[in-house]
């Protein structure tokens, strides 16, 4: 939380979404969205996105991929990250890319995380070092995990880690053993 809610969020100039930019919102006031089953990286990027930027109530759905698109019109849901939508690859973006883009959300965090994730999903590890553990962490979360809300429960720690580390740790390192002078290995 923000000491000085809203009012300091703006007057510090951190970005702020469009309230256009979102989906209806459903008789309980939540987004709802909705994409294919057994997510990997970017199906569970962007529902971290969601939930920590943009709509911590939002709800997720998981279904086959023939099923999004009526799924998506049956709730009155945002499908993302299939063909054809508009949160989805666009060129050598990836999803999580474009949600960022389209919802206006551009700080250093979000933008190095950015990297990280367009690299692991569309397998260019060479974009930054970090995407290679993330494709790891994330193949690992989808074969421990059967249920795929589960899943990204698990997922959302992961995401949290990655974004803290962006935001504040980058500049750390870790040596071991710490040598010290003097003193035999």
């Amino acid at each position: 939380y923000l000491e000085g809610g809203f009012q300091a969020w703006q007057e510090a100039g951190l970005p702020l979404i469009n309230p256009e930019s979102l989906p209806a919102r459903d008789a309980r006031g939540r987004t709802v969205w909705v994409t294919r089953a057994r997510p990997k990286i970017d199906r569970i990027a962007c529902p971290w996105l969601i939930r920590r930027f943009v709509d911590p109530r939002a709800v997720i759905l998981f279904v086959a991929p023939s099923e999004v698109e009526g799924v998506a019109a049956r709730h009155n849901a945002a499908p993302f990250d299939i063909e054809g939508v508009r949160f989805s690859h666009r060129g050598e973006l990836c999803s999580f890319d474009v949600m960022l883009r389209e919802f206006g959300l551009s700080i250093p965090a979000l933008d190095r995380l950015a990297i990280i994730v367009r690299g692991a999903d569309t397998a260019r590890l060479d974009l930054a070092p970090e995407a290679a553990g993330l494709l790891a962490a994330s193949l690992g979360l989808s074969r421990m995990y059967a249920d795929d809300l589960e899943q990204l429960e698990a997922g959302m720690g992961l995401y949290d880690a990655f974004y803290r580390w962006a935001r504040d740790a980058t500049g750390e390192t870790h040596n071991w053993p710490n040598a010290k002078a003097g003193v035999a290995l």
